[in-house]
């Protein structure tokens, strides 16, 4: 059985568009390749008729991966989450113990992660070992360079 994620709503939405490109455009733009490439003659030894139908193959396997993850995909009700511990899509505002470096961080399905927007992946290290956590409490984190702690300042929505 495949995992469930949970999303934001503009995370749903923009899963839902990128999925409805992908079947209407992005078949067309493929479709129109085979053409082109069908129209250049004999098939046997045609590598651009080749590489348009293996393209095909990889576009309907991508379509059918995003139906998978849309079909196990739940919405969250922010408003209703509790703001006593980090959750997913809770937005934590830690601060690294050795360095005393602070970050904020909004936790989401792993479709969703942007670090640039400060978005990390529910399944990423960082994520995990905060789950479950209260303001006030130290985690301590194994990263690929090591041990972490980070202490949670401030949980919100």
């Amino acid at each position: 059985m495949a995992e469930v994620s949970y999303y934001t709503k503009e995370g749903l939405e923009k899963l839902k568009e990128e999925l409805q490109y992908l079947k209407t455009t992005g078949r067309a733009n493929i479709s129109a390749a085979i053409a082109e490439a069908r129209d250049k003659g004999d098939l046997s030894e045609n590598a651009e008729y080749d590489a348009a139908k293996e393209a095909q193959g990889l576009h309907e396997g991508k379509i059918a991966q995003m139906q998978e993850t849309l079909a196990n995909a739940r919405l969250l009700d922010e408003s209703k989450l509790d703001v006593s511990k980090v959750l997913a899509l809770s937005i934590v505002k830690i601060k690294n113990v050795k360095s005393g470096a602070t970050m904020s961080y909004q936790l989401v399905s792993e479709s969703e992660a942007d670090m640039k927007a400060g978005k990390i992946s529910v399944t990423s290290p960082i994520a995990k070992g905060l789950l479950g956590k209260s303001v006030g409490e130290v985690a301590e984190i194994t990263v690929p360079a090591g041990k972490i702690e980070f202490e949670v300042l401030e949980i919100s929505r």
